[in-house]
């Protein structure tokens, strides 16, 4: 029993520290760091180079007009602005809708063959001629500043990408997880960065050096995130700004995120196997620590642990009694009897259409968890297509 005992004290402290232990170790070196360290002078913003907004599109025909006029109201010279679409595949009009355009600078490359968005994003780069190329998708609206906000971390030639922010329309119970979700991975971002590099950019809004692009294998399902690591081994950092934002509709439920996350996790296992290396802390250091620790064990450990917990503290609570209530493998026991209740609980109500927010955390937890297991079946058995799927929005 003392063997169960430890294993379930060190399976339970993998999960606390994928989810909330490396946030509450982050806070803690950032402060001292804070403390012991001076701070960086921040970049002059007189910096101004020409820059390219990139997006690669399939099917965006109801965004295309909103998109426009949203990257011509952003704060930059307009002179110094280029827009280029690449719509691989597209047959529902995007490309003839974008190119009445044409006459305002917005450049358009359309090949009707469908290769995903990373064959698009490979294919579209020989057409970028700026030396910062800033990556988003059609259906997200740019706060105004973003351009100026990333541009400006540019100045500092250490940094070879930045990141912008995810932020969703908070309307109901499920947006309402999903922002909060995003929130934390936001403070997370912005600590990683400060203690040295964001591990990893978020797809919606994020820029790098183009003279670092390097073509991504084209069965690649996370672009942005092999894109962004590949620059930070490279030696150069991942900064984050959150007021460089991108916004969106939530997804229209849990369901629908659920294809998202699915998607995310087998790319998750597919980074990890090609970014090998980089588990390679006495090469990379204080990068490494932050991957494995902010990305690894969630797409790995930390969810595979679950099942091995619930069991053991079934063991560990048969054999101290399930009446001794004073016990702390009994009570735990229960504890987790109570949450995955919620969480199914949270399912049954969802499929029934009733919003009850306080039941959304556990079960966004448990479809978050039980995404990586359909994520890594679907990675190994080669089922998961590198084309656009996209989740319906609310």
């Amino acid at each position: 029993m003392m063997t169960l005992k430890i294993l379930f004290w060190l399976l339970l402290f993998i999960v606390f520290y994928a989810y909330l232990g490396y946030g509450i170790l982050l806070f803690i070196l950032v402060k001292l760091k804070r403390t012991f360290l001076k701070k960086k002078t921040v970049p002059g913003s007189d910096y101004e180079p020409e820059v390219s907004l990139f997006v690669a599109a399939y099917n965006e025909k109801d965004y295309v007009d909103a998109k426009i006029a949203n990257s011509f109201s952003l704060e930059y010279p307009k002179e110094k602005v280029r827009q280029v679409w690449v719509t691989d595949g597209s047959d529902d009009g995007t490309p003839d809708l974008l190119r009445k355009y044409s006459e305002k600078g917005v450049e358009v490359y359309h090949e009707d063959k469908r290769g995903g968005k990373i064959g698009a994003m490979n294919r579209g780069m020989q057409f970028v001629k700026t030396p910062i190329v800033i990556f988003s998708d059609g259906n997200t609206m740019l706060g105004k500043e973003s351009i100026r906000r990333i541009v400006n971390m540019f100045a500092d030639p250490k940094v070879g990408c930045v990141s912008g922010e995810k932020r969703v329309f908070n309307k109901d119970s499920a947006a309402a997880t999903e922002g909060i979700y995003w929130k934390y991975e936001s403070k997370l971002k912005k600590w990683d960065a400060e203690l040295y590099s964001v591990v990893g950019a978020a797809g919606e809004l994020f820029a790098i050096r183009t003279e670092l692009f390097q073509p991504v294998e084209k069965d690649t399902l996370l672009d942005d995130f092999i894109i962004s690591l590949r620059v930070a081994m490279d030696g150069y950092t991942i900064q984050y700004d959150p007021e460089a934002y991108a916004i969106e509709n939530p997804s229209a439920n849990v369901k629908e995120e659920l294809k998202r996350k699915v998607r995310i996790a087998a790319g998750g296992i597919q980074s990890i196997i090609r970014l090998k290396p980089l588990l390679n802390i006495f090469k990379y250091g204080v990068l490494s620590f932050q991957y494995i620790s902010h990305r690894v064990l969630r797409w790995t450990l930390a969810p595979l642990s679950l099942p091995l917990i619930f069991i053991f503290n079934f063991f560990l609570a048969w054999q101290a009694g399930f009446t001794n209530y004073g016990n702390i493998y009994t009570l735990l026991f229960y504890g987790e009897i109570i949450f995955y209740a919620m969480a199914l609980l949270g399912w049954y109500l969802e499929n029934k259409k009733i919003k009850v927010k306080i039941l959304y955390v556990p079960y966004y937890f448990l479809i978050m968890n039980y995404a990586v297991y359909a994520g890594i079946k679907r990675y190994f058995k080669g089922q998961q297509t590198v084309n656009w799927e996209r989740a319906k929005r609310g």
